[in-house]
């Protein structure tokens, strides 16, 4: 059978989270996407935002990644594809004077294919005329435009509220990720097998945006439970992030992200109790190294033979660790020196895609690395998605 399909219609200034999450979950999953955006064709790329709700009466915005299109809008036929994705931020404001993407917008409403609708990008189907009747909500402002469009609306009771009236799945903002994909994988047919795995995630200041988020996401998803954690800080605490991007120089450039809100107490964990460890990457990794406790966690792991997910710069926490001699393992390329010191088998990271998976060692380049990232976790797992 052939694999599912799904188009994502972006634009500059779309909420970065809302754009990378579903786009690379979806394609762990086994989903192809189409990342398209008017005027544009694949290998071009969307400038994006990182908003987010930072103490003032409305969300703040900082510069996000690029996000890279992987393929062309001018080639795009609604009847190719069985669901529609549509992140929010700003984006979506002048894409609802393009008269193509408002057709094909109407064409997935009026077909009752899916879709997942996030934030501000509702406008959209009120654009279509697709709204008439349906139960929505959304980022509380967008709440009057709406109503306009003859919606039913469902005023959000929190930023991570969302709802589902027949094909429409509709969510505040990236906050319901988990939820939502979830719902747009049952949508399209999708079976989760495996479910309800325990997974312990290491996070820490400064750790990159995506290579958090993504995890964290894509695997609640799937109904996993995900402890996200990190030293000297509780639940409800938070971790900024850092923007890692490939902006044509010899290193990465780096830009503020989002805060993560942690969901569980470093204090409170006992690694006994779960079935995988993913370790993002990012400048955290550095530090977490030096944390005696996150150390005998990973020796844990890796004397149950426990999955553990590592990216990019995570794999400082294995070297720390001692747990890589003879293992085969990539990572970001300027990694290489600390990796082959560890004993570690190298493997280059061409293309910086790469992700490897030696026994229950997963170990991944970048970011860019996380449809394979989640793919290959999901297999050590058992866990599986079929349609």
């Amino acid at each position: 059978m052939a694999p599912k399909r799904v188009l994502l219609i972006a634009g500059n200034f779309v909420e970065d989270y809302e754009a990378m999450v579903p786009f690379q979950a979806l394609q762990g999953y086994g989903v192809a996407v189409d990342a398209v955006c008017p005027g544009r064709k694949a290998g071009d790329f969307c400038v994006t935002a990182t908003q987010q709700m930072a103490g003032h009466q409305t969300y703040s915005e900082t510069r996000g990644h690029n996000f890279t299109l992987n393929a062309t809008f001018d080639e795009v036929e609604g009847s190719n594809y069985d669901a529609l994705v549509l992140p929010g931020g700003r984006a979506p404001e002048y894409l609802t004077q393009n008269v193509r993407v408002v057709e094909l917008v109407r064409e997935f409403s009026t077909s009752g294919k899916p879709i997942a609708t996030y934030c501000h990008s509702q406008v959209l189907l009120a654009a279509a005329d697709a709204l008439k009747n349906r139960k929505i909500t959304a980022y509380a402002p967008v709440g009057p435009t709406l109503i306009a469009a003859g919606a039913n609306w469902v005023e959000p009771q929190s930023l991570e509220s969302f709802v589902v009236d027949a094909n429409i799945i509709s969510s505040v903002c990236y906050l319901a990720h988990a939820q939502s994909i979830h719902h747009l994988v049952k949508a399209m047919g999708g079976t989760i097998t495996a479910t309800s795995k325990r997974i312990l995630l290491l996070c820490g200041d400064y750790m990159e945006d995506y290579e958090v988020m993504v995890p964290f996401e894509a695997l609640r998803a799937l109904g996993c439970h995900v402890d996200a954690v990190c030293p000297k800080k509780k639940s409800g605490d938070t971790c900024p992030t850092a923007i890692h991007d490939f902006e044509g120089y010899q290193h990465f450039t780096e830009k503020p992200g989002h805060d993560f809100v942690l969901n569980a107490t470093f204090g409170d964990v006992d690694a006994s109790g779960y079935d995988a460890l993913v370790i993002p990457g990012g400048r955290a990794a550095e530090y977490l190294a030096l944390n005696e406790t996150i150390i005998s966690w990973v020796k844990h792991f890796v004397e149950s033979n426990k999955p553990i997910a590592a990216i990019s710069y995570g794999q400082q926490i294995l070297v720390a660790a001692d747990v890589l001699k003879g293992r085969k393992v990539t990572a970001y390329p300027a990694m290489k020196l600390n990796m082959v010191l560890a004993g570690a088998t190298w493997i280059e990271p061409n293309p910086i895609t790469l992700c490897i998976t030696d026994g229950n060692l997963i170990t991944g380049a970048s970011w860019l690395s996380h449809p394979h990232f989640i793919s290959h976790l999901m297999a050590l797992l058992g866990i599986s998605v079929s349609f």
